[in-house]
């Protein structure tokens, strides 16, 4: 009887055993790699001359396409912009209002993302000012409407995943009470809106690193909420860090002032700066920013 009760005993621990074993995720292994693509593509109506957007916009699709991001954020994009690019590259689904009004009027945020790798869960804009749901506001001494567009992301390739939440927006370049309110209201929304995912911005910030808008961003108080930048964990700044070129081509000399910035499950494998030129042309006044991430602590 002993034998058999001491059996039964034993068999009860093993199942338990494997029943808890199996139940418990490990998680020690990464998910499917993320690029991301951070573009000021140059607002298409300026007389430019022969960097026009029309004399220009074909390798600017071709730099995306090159990168093959599948989240990218543009600023400066005006309507027929978007338009162009959604025709050069369809595989990829665009969000995008005007600044101005919240129709198609003024520059956007427009952000591109990959249909078949993400299926959209919720998306929206907020205008970067003390009054964010009102489009078109302005604060502080901000010279032009600015604002920031959003979308939520389920992962198609990892659908059991937390969402993507992606941000992308564009703040002032003469105002620097407006760059700094506009970094913490940035981050503020980021982890508001994104509560139970992990957090993508993009942007071109007007600021470089170390500024006190940079410091709003990367360095607040509490380290739950606030983001990395990818460039700082992951970029090589042994050939210089400038981001905006002016249309010239090979310009190190100058500040980082577009970012990727993460927070959340991420680990961050690359990050850089394209400065790829074709015959001397470059595609915009701003190189594109890339990283490449992926979540950590996914289950195997």
């Amino acid at each position: 009887m002993f034998c058999t009760l001491y059996s039964s005993l034993l068999a009860g621990i093993v199942s338990l055993g494997l029943a808890i074993f199996w139940a418990t995720p490990i998680l020690s292994g990464e998910g499917e790699p993320l690029r991301v693509m951070s573009f000021n593509i140059r607002y298409g109506s300026a007389k430019d001359g022969d960097n026009h957007w029309d004399k220009r916009k074909h390798l600017v699709a071709k730099s995306i396409e090159e990168f093959a991001p599948d989240l990218l954020g543009t600023q400066e994009t005006l309507a027929f912009q978007k338009t162009y690019l959604q025709q050069q590259i369809p595989r990829y689904t665009s969000i995008g209002v005007g600044r101005d009004t919240g129709g198609d009027e003024g520059e956007m945020t427009a952000i591109f993302y990959r249909t078949d790798r993400f299926e959209e869960v919720d998306m929206g804009h907020f205008w970067l000012s003390e009054t964010p749901a009102i489009p078109g506001s302005m604060s502080w001494d901000t010279s032009l409407t600015r604002m920031c567009s959003w979308v939520k992301l389920r992962d198609r390739l990892q659908p059991s995943l937390r969402p993507v939440l992606f941000m992308n927006t564009h703040f002032d370049h003469r105002g620097p009470r407006a760059r700094v309110e506009s970094a913490k209201l940035v981050r503020q929304q980021a982890f508001q809106i994104g509560e139970g995912c992990d957090i993508v911005i993009t942007g071109d910030f007007n600021s470089g690193v170390g500024s006190e808008p940079y410091r709003a961003m990367f360095e607040a108080e509490s380290p739950a909420t606030t983001p990395t930048d990818t460039f700082a964990v992951a970029g090589d700044s042994s050939a210089g860090e400038a981001t905006f070129s002016g249309f010239r081509a090979g310009v190190t000399d100058g500040g980082r002032i577009d970012w990727i910035a993460v927070a959340g499950q991420w680990t961050i494998r690359s990050a850089g700066i394209d400065r790829t030129d074709y015959q001397g042309r470059t595609p915009s006044d701003h190189y594109p920013v890339t990283a490449t991430i992926v979540r950590s602590g996914v289950p195997k």
